[in-house]
């Protein structure tokens, strides 16, 4: 999502009301905020709605639909797997960096020395935006058990299946380096020619890690199977309600192994859950209640 882990909806200002192509009422809104809660689990907020026009006018000049009301049902009556898909891409902004909020990743690297040798490890990253989440993951594994990081498979999921076809291609503008050490840029990252100039990617052996694919966590069913070691949830939750929140929490919680970690996003507090999970400090939880 879905890095919803993706500040999902911050948008530039628009124009005003009386300017609008296409009209939009209260009703439509509330159309669109019942659709992608019920479709996505977000909760869209009421003032949100002059974003909400802005993204999905789009979708309406592309189909050539002329009203909101006739675009919502489309949605609801054809049940356009691809409409929907674009949809949900539209009202889902990524904003991601590498090795954000820093202070997990010496957590993870911890973690991996001390268990990489007892099993093999896998790492659910269930926000993967653009990807830089997953391979900041990835270099962490590999700056921590070197030859033995081979132990250590990544998941990378989102919701949002333009993001992940850029986390999957792995090229970043140099700006997007700009800000780690020059030599993990080196070491993990290709520097382009010619036409590729000003752009990075990551080396192959990083990206043969990570597995990428899509996730909407308010699915019956995942294709992610357990037991996961370490998952990474980071700034998701808090465009949930906090039942939606604590829905996915009892999800997550059969599958993280016994000794296993999860990763919060710094605003983020599950203390509604706190008979899944324990907060162990600096926005980390292990399970509330371990097996045996």
């Amino acid at each position: 999502m879905t890095e919803l882990k993706s500040s999902l909806f911050k948008s530039p200002a628009v124009a005003s009301p009386t300017m609008r192509e296409f009209t939009f009422t209260s009703a439509d809104f509330e159309r669109v905020r019942k659709l992608i809660y019920q479709h996505a689990g977000i909760s869209l907020s009421p003032v949100k709605q002059d974003m909400v026009y802005s993204r999905l006018a789009r979708r309406l000049r592309a189909t050539g639909i002329k009203t909101f009301s006739e675009y919502l049902d489309r949605l609801e009556k054809n049940r356009d797997a691809q409409e929907w898909e674009r949809f949900v891409n539209s009202l889902t902004t990524n904003l991601t960096s590498f090795f954000r909020e820093p202070h997990h990743f010496p957590i993870l690297a911890d973690f991996l020395k001390k268990h990489a040798a007892k099993r093999p490890l896998k790492i659910w990253c269930c926000a993967a935006s653009t990807g830089e989440e997953p391979y900041s993951i990835a270099i962490t594994v590999q700056e921590a058990l070197g030859n033995a990081a081979s132990n250590v498979s990544i998941i990378a999921s989102d919701l949002d299946t333009n993001v992940l076809s850029t986390a999957d291609k792995g090229v970043y503008g140099l700006d997007r380096v700009e800000k780690m050490a020059p030599d993990q840029v080196k070491r993990f990252f290709l520097r382009g020619t010619g036409s590729q100039e000003g752009y990075v990617c990551v080396r192959p052996e990083l990206r043969r890690m990570i597995t990428f694919q899509r996730v909407n966590l308010l699915d019956p069913t995942w294709p992610v199977r357990g037991p996961v070691d370490v998952i990474f949830c980071r700034n998701v939750m808090i465009y949930f309600d906090k039942p939606t929140q604590y829905k996915i929490l009892s999800r997550f919680a059969p599958m993280l192994h016994p000794e296993g970690l999860m990763f919060a996003g710094h605003s983020e507090s599950f203390l509604h859950a706190a008979d899944l999970f324990r907060s162990l400090g600096k926005t980390v939880y292990e399970l509330a209640r371990k097996p045996g």
